[in-house]
């Protein structure tokens, strides 16, 4: 096996007016479940798979006991305003190195598509079981930010004060370098949890930005039962304060997290 390798599933791809969106797994894997929620309901096409010796040495086991290496994979979703390319995935590069590679791969693709815009999605951690609407914005280009104003997207100075890691931020420093604008938006999360409440949020602006009319159903009842843990959980924390040796949370409840 290569150090990268990519699969070509279908040849010969023509894309209109197209833009790229990022949604791998990072904090809360909000970007991830919005991206994948995408390619789900637009019916999306997937066009190329990418295996990598920088992806965690595993393989995922299916419900057929059948296993599969990691990987990330492109698809194309047909939208009357634009063709999006969206890239999903297993895993993020487990090295430095690994990133810029693939990073640098990615923007390849997205070059060799014509994509003139990049949207990478993720997850902006707060630290506190509490849920907010808010969308977070990072931009290559700062002419991109009153555009994404009317969109329900909010800048704050120095923030994310860390700055982003992985591919969602990388794609921005390195795309500006090629000249192609980008952004990168963000849902508020604990950071502590699988948030599929923030990924609605998210998924609200993009529908904003790309016109789209998307089925929220799904996103929907896994954030009811998001909620449902977040409330045991602060539940513990209040007893804890006084009475730390009582838990009304078990291990049945704690299996959706993750």
């Amino acid at each position: 096996m290569q150090e990268i390798e990519v699969i070509r599933i279908k040849e010969d791809v023509q894309l209109n007016n197209p833009v790229f969106i990022v949604g791998l797994p990072g904090v809360g894997h909000v970007g991830k479940l919005v991206a994948e929620h995408l390619v789900e309901e637009l019916n999306a096409e997937k066009i190329l798979e990418i295996y990598s010796q920088h992806f965690p040495p595993q393989v995922l086991v299916d419900e057929n006991s059948e296993t599969h290496l990691v990987n990330n994979e492109m698809y194309v979703c047909k939208t009357e305003k634009h063709d999006i390319l969206a890239l999903i995935g297993d895993h993020q590069s487990s090295s430095t190195e690994g990133h810029y590679k693939l990073c640098t791969l990615y923007l390849d693709i997205a070059r060799e598509f014509g994509v003139q815009r990049i949207y990478t999605l993720g997850g902006f951690p707060t630290g506190q079981l509490t849920y907010s609407e808010e969308v977070l914005g990072a931009v290559n280009n700062p002419e991109m930010i009153e555009e994404l104003k009317e969109y329900g997207v909010n800048f704050k100075e120095n923030e994310p004060g860390g700055g982003i890691v992985g591919a969602s931020g990388l794609l921005l420093g390195m795309s500006k370098l090629e000249k192609i604008d980008a952004a990168c938006l963000m849902g508020l999360t604990s950071g502590y949890l699988v948030d599929p409440k923030s990924a609605q949020s998210l998924l609200k602006v993009i529908c904003k930005i790309f016109e789209l009319n998307i089925d929220v159903g799904p996103l929907e009842e896994r954030a009811k039962e998001m909620e449902k843990i977040v409330a045991r959980l602060k539940e513990v924390e209040q007893q804890q304060k006084g009475m730390p040796e009582m838990s009304t949370v078990n291990d049945e409840d704690l299996r959706y997290i993750g």
